[in-house]
């Protein structure tokens, strides 16, 4: 049911644009904007989706029983670490990542370990480091800012939820409860498991990206550009503002660092590299698709921290730079 809807309301989106393109009937310009904005988060985050749910697959059910944890180191502190470079081989933006992080849980990962993956990830990964060289250079020390702060995050927020005494209360009680689900490999064939884990993980995904995106739209349409563009010439403020825009546009961190680029001579360089370790990890969208893995509580503890560790990383680059 939840597959149908998802799918229903991205074929309302693109449905709703084709209509109005071929009729001549126009829309007030705000509506226009939201079908637009929608759909353009929508066409970025799709096919990642769509990967980040077959790697899930080959995770749960076609590689070996164990095969990525056997060679993790045992201490806690550097297995994080490892697992935080996972990126580099999973070349899936945040919201891909996402699937690919419930399917590390359920194949016997713990959750500090996939969230070290989750929020790492989007960061590390080939495609984003490439991109954002081809942006900023190394100038102001904005790529090596992203890459090693990103890192620091992701490996903090694992240390840190580590601690917590029940790991399973970070979880939303349906996915806990298919968490501790016994696997059925012996009654079904692997073909027939990664069909019931791809319709299971779109059911879930899908609606969650289509009002995300929905979402993203109607603020962007509702919050004036100007007045974060007045804010960029001061130190804190410009940091805070970058936080917003970053959490307003949802944009995929793939192409994240062109579309901040005609910012770069408008705020300052930490500003900049707050935009770009603060939106890969939590923006609208991303809320919209982790609500489906983790309660409310820890979503909020999540953003928290994130936001702080992230204004701390662009003050550090203000200062340096």
């Amino acid at each position: 049911m939840w597959l149908g809807v998802g799918a229903a309301g991205l074929a309302l989106l693109f449905g709703a644009r084709w209509l109005l393109e071929g009729s001549g009937f126009s829309l007030p310009n705000e509506v226009q904007d939201l079908l637009t904005l929608s759909i353009s988060v929508v066409i970025e985050s799709l096919p990642f989706v769509i990967l980040g749910i077959l790697l899930s697959i080959v995770v749960q059910v076609w590689l070996p029983d164990g095969i990525l944890m056997r060679y993790l180191p045992r201490n806690p502190v550097l297995r994080r670490l490892c697992i935080s470079m996972f990126g580099i081989f999973l070349p899936v933006c945040e919201c891909g990542n996402v699937p690919l992080a419930r399917g590390l849980i359920v194949g016997g990962f713990t959750v500090p370990e996939s969230m070290t993956f989750l929020l790492a990830a989007p960061i590390v990964n080939p495609i984003t480091i490439i991109t954002t060289h081809q942006a900023f250079g190394f100038d102001d020390g904005i790529l090596v800012a992203r890459l090693l702060g990103g890192l620091a995050i992701a490996n903090i927020l694992g240390w840190l939820f580590s601690l917590h005494p029940r790991q399973d209360a970070l979880l939303t009680p349906g996915f806990a409860a298919e968490c501790r689900r016994p696997a059925d490999e012996h009654h079904h064939s692997r073909t027939s498991r990664s069909v019931d884990i791809f319709i299971r993980e779109a059911s879930v995904i899908m609606p969650a990206l289509f009002i995300g995106a929905l979402v993203a739209g109607a603020i962007q349409v509702a919050v004036p550009r100007d007045v974060l563009v007045t804010l960029g010439s001061n130190p804190l403020w410009s940091i805070l503002a970058m936080m917003v825009l970053a959490f307003v546009i949802a944009v995929c961190s793939n192409v994240d660092a062109f579309f901040i680029l005609p910012f770069a001579n408008t705020f300052m360089p930490g500003s900049i590299a707050t935009f770009l370790v603060f939106g890969p990890i939590i923006d609208i969208k991303m809320l919209a698709i982790l609500r489906t893995t983790f309660t409310t509580r820890t979503l909020v503890q999540l953003t928290v921290i994130v936001g702080l560790l992230s204004a701390l990383v662009g003050l550090v680059v203000n200062v340096v730079a």
